[in-house]
Parts: C-alpha cells; structure tokens; sequence
C-alpha cells in the first residue's frame, strides 16, 4: 500500500509539473505576440514626424495675446501682434475693409453692399490699406531691430 500511495503521489507530482509546464509555455507564447504586435504597430516618439507629433498636444490661447476688433457686428480677433498694432494705425474705413476682405473672406462687392459704398471705392481702399499697412509694419519691425541692436 505504501508504494501504490507513493506511486499515486510521484504521479501526482508528475501531472501537475506537466500541467504547469503547458500553461508556462503558453504565457510564452502570449507574450512573443504581444510583443511582435508591439512592434508592429507601436513607433518610438523620436521616430515621429513634427506633424506627428503635434497631434498629441494643444497650445492654450489666452485673449491676452489677440486684439478684437468690432466691424458692422462682426467680432475679429487678429492674433499677430505686428499687424494688430498696424491696423490700429488705419484709419476706421480702411481698417474695416482690410478686416473684413482678409479676416472674414468678404469680396469687394460684400463689401460695399455692407458698408453703402461703391465697389470700386472699396477695391481702392483695400489696395491703399495694405501699402499703408507695409509700410506701418516695415517701420514697426525696423525699430524693434534699433531697440535691440
């Protein structure tokens, strides 16, 4: 009786080895196609594009950096310091078509259909404002380079 009770046990012992063997080499294998899957589809951030990469964050705009301007009931914001400051060298009438033609996609006749005014006399206008705003800007940026330099 004693063998047969230690042959049991030896048996035992045996299938359990067995039966543990088998479930380790299936987490092996569970685990070489997690990581063949890693690899497959799975990039180093280093390896991205800047494109890429900018997906995966948001800059937080604060109304501190804009300037809004109020034009027959639309609200602009302009977020380019340089041209901000340019237009509010304009005067109200210029400012207001170059606002409207560039920042809301307005063509001349919408335009002149908005403000009671010819076509022509906005076409003028806009052509006007952006030598005016040229030569605002070209004179703004060559005295910050002089404070600078």
């Amino acid at each position: 009786m004693e063998q047969s009770s230690s042959w049991r046990e030896w048996t035992v012992r045996h299938q359990f080895d067995r039966i543990c063997k088998l479930a380790l080499k299936g987490e092996v294998i569970d685990y070489q196609r997690h990581l063949a899957y890693r690899q497959k589809h799975e990039v180093m951030l280093s390896e991205l594009s800047q494109k890429e990469l900018s997906r995966f964050f948001t800059m937080d705009e604060y109304d501190l950096e804009t300037c809004r301007f109020q034009v027959l009931g639309y609200d602009i914001e302009v977020k380019d310091v340089l041209i901000a400051e340019a237009l509010k060298n304009l005067t109200e009438k210029k400012r207001n078509v170059i606002l409207l033609s560039y920042f809301m996609d307005m063509s001349d006749a919408e335009i002149a259909r908005e403000m009671n005014l010819v076509r022509s006399t906005i076409h003028e206008h806009r052509k006007r404002s952006l030598e005016l705003l040229k030569q605002i800007m070209e004179a703004n940026t060559d005295e910050k380079k002089r404070k600078t330099d």
